[in-house]
């Protein structure tokens, strides 16, 4: 069996040997479009996370039997195409839901505890020079008492949300599917969730439903002072909108996933005055390192039942 894997960069220093014992593994750090055909050619397996597979790659491949999704997204293969010529997909679900939980609070508790202002404070030299043993100048605030919101109550936002309740936060969220079902917390709209809620934090899927949910009118009702997180996708909210308001409104945002990955070049957000007030971190929700060893795992599995 040959099995190339197509962006191993994006695991990083993940032990990869376990694919060796499967057969004749072929690993490209990173593989570009005009790359990807002559990479797969007469092989049994495709390792993808992020490199697209389509129609046509799949038609010049006729030794193709398995395509493993290093990712729980299966939005980068031609599924249908794939289901015509009975080609397997499959995909991992679940690896991530710890890391991306614990990276929400991370991203929160950064912005809401002023941790730049304050590691800068402390190494440029100027608490050396205070006359007092503190500096309060960047005041913060609990999560106890305060009205979180969850937009995409799957098993990371009910992770997320389990956790804001142990802190003691007054709970609710919004159904971006607007199925009907019994939760320990509060279902709201999202305009009474963007006017009342001091943390919206967003961890739904991209679709029809969610591309341009919170654009620039949606966040001009969100309270001063509110923080509001994307672990979701890209798109889910506009980053033109946020670009603007983040500059009018005393609004934080927190963001680990953009519409278009790596950022490009003269992005709005590189302009914004309030630089405080925006936390971006590349796309590392899903990658502790714990993640990752499962999520090799899981496909070293899904290619061994195949």
């Amino acid at each position: 069996m040959k099995i190339v894997l197509l962006d191993a960069l994006t695991f990083g220093e993940t032990d990869l040997s376990g694919f060796d014992s499967l057969g004749e593994v072929i690993v490209y750090q990173t593989t570009s479009p005009e790359q990807t055909q002559d990479r797969i050619l007469g092989c049994d397996v495709v390792v993808t996370n992020k490199v697209v597979i389509t129609k046509e790659s799949m038609e010049k491949t006729p030794t193709l039997k398995l395509i493993c999704i290093a990712a729980t997204g299966m939005n980068n293969v031609d599924l249908e195409s794939a289901k015509e010529m009975n080609i397997a997909v499959k995909n991992v679900a679940g690896y991530s839901t710890d890391s991306a939980i614990q990276h929400t609070f991370s991203i929160l508790f950064y912005l809401m505890g002023h941790s730049r202002y304050y590691d800068e404070y402390v190494k440029s030299g100027s608490y050396s020079k205070s006359p007092i043993f503190t500096d309060i100048s960047h005041p913060y605030f609990e999560i106890k008492g305060k009205k979180w919101g969850i937009i995409g109550l799957g098993a990371i936002g009910r992770g997320v949300a389990n956790i804001a309740k142990a802190f003691g936060a007054e709970l609710c969220y919004y159904s971006t599917s607007g199925a009907g079902r019994q939760e320990e917390f509060q279902r709201v709209e999202l305009d009474e969730m963007l006017k009342t809620c001091d943390i919206i934090t967003v961890h739904a899927p991209l679709n029809s439903k969610t591309n341009n949910l919170l654009d620039y009118e949606q966040l001009s009702l969100c309270k001063d002072g509110a923080t509001i997180l994307n672990l979701g996708r890209g798109g889910i909210i506009n980053e033109d909108a946020i670009a603007k308001i983040i500059d009018e409104k005393n609004i934080s945002f927190g963001l680990d996933v953009l519409k278009k990955e790596p950022m490009i070049h003269n992005h709005p957000f590189l302009s914004i005055k309030n630089k405080e007030n925006l936390y971006i971190t590349p796309h590392i929700a899903w990658a502790s390192v714990e993640a990752r060893d499962k999520l090799i795992a899981s496909i070293i599995k899904n290619i061994e039942e195949n």
